[in-house]
């Protein structure tokens, strides 16, 4: 594990927190698709991208428990903290809505992802260098897939086409605070630890202009941005989330699986 000053290693100790809760947030989203999607072969998808993400906010958490030193396990950050003290991005909090919007937030999230752990891949601090590397070809697929139903609903049927298109315009304002760098996180870009989400937003957007152009969607054009996640303001959404997610251990207190 690498050597940091305390003030370092409690911003990377941060940084991993969020990662996870990125992770966890959308993958718990995701597993309320389970027995619910449109068709047995999707169903067993989107469980697997679920399974995908979950066990990426294990990784995260589980490394940010060992730089801690004070022997929280993934458990513990996982079931025992309050809505505030999580500092997901908004837009992995949403309800799943219709599939059409599940389908738009993926891509949103997943065109995202490769730009990010694709960087993330070069920090210095090796143990994010390999959570990364393994998300990278998780991301490739989740992405292919994303991308596909993406193209498919929007140059559908004229229900799916305002469906999908309905989607998109719902989650765009969501989409700037995935490219809003704090200040702690350009302390750890400045230590060659962290990834300079601000300039991923070029390659995003272009891949993004292109996949919807072939999905026949406008692209939409507000200026308005719903941030908070990483400072632990969030949507009403996310209490009722976690009182389902936590439940087990909530009234089970030291239940282990």
């Amino acid at each position: 594990m690498k050597e940091y000053t305390t003030e370092i290693r409690n911003m990377v100790v941060a940084y991993c927190i969020a990662l996870g809760d990125d992770s966890l947030t959308l993958g718990h989203r995701l597993s309320e698709w389970s027995s619910n999607a449109p068709f047995l072969e999707e169903d067993l998808a989107l469980t697997n991208v679920a399974l995908d993400l979950i066990g990426r906010a294990r990784m995260f958490y589980t490394y940010a428990g060992e730089l801690e030193g004070g022997g929280r396990s993934e458990d513990d950050i996982a079931y025992l903290r309050d809505c505030r003290e999580y500092r997901n991005f908004l837009i992995n909090e949403l309800p799943i809505g219709d599939f059409a919007q599940t389908m738009a937030r993926q891509l949103i999230v997943d065109v995202y992802d490769m730009g990010f752990f694709t960087e993330l891949t070069r920090s210095t601090d090796s143990t994010l260098a390999a959570i990364a590397s393994k998300a990278v070809k998780e991301s490739r697929y989740h992405l292919r897939r994303s991308k596909d139903w993406v193209i498919r609903l929007g140059d559908g049927t004229d229900e799916s086409h305002q469906r999908m298109q309905t989607a998109i315009n719902t989650l765009w304002d969501y989409v700037p605070e995935l490219f809003a760098m704090p200040a702690d996180e350009q302390l750890l870009l400045d230590a060659g630890i962290a990834v300079d989400r601000s300039a991923l937003k070029y390659v995003w957007q272009s891949t993004i202009d292109e996949i919807l152009h072939r999905a026949t969607l406008e692209i939409p054009t507000g200026n308005h941005s719903i941030e908070g996640g990483r400072e632990g303001i969030h949507t009403e959404h996310l209490g009722f989330l976690l009182t389902e997610l936590q439940y087990l251990q909530r009234a089970y207190p030291g239940l282990q699986w």
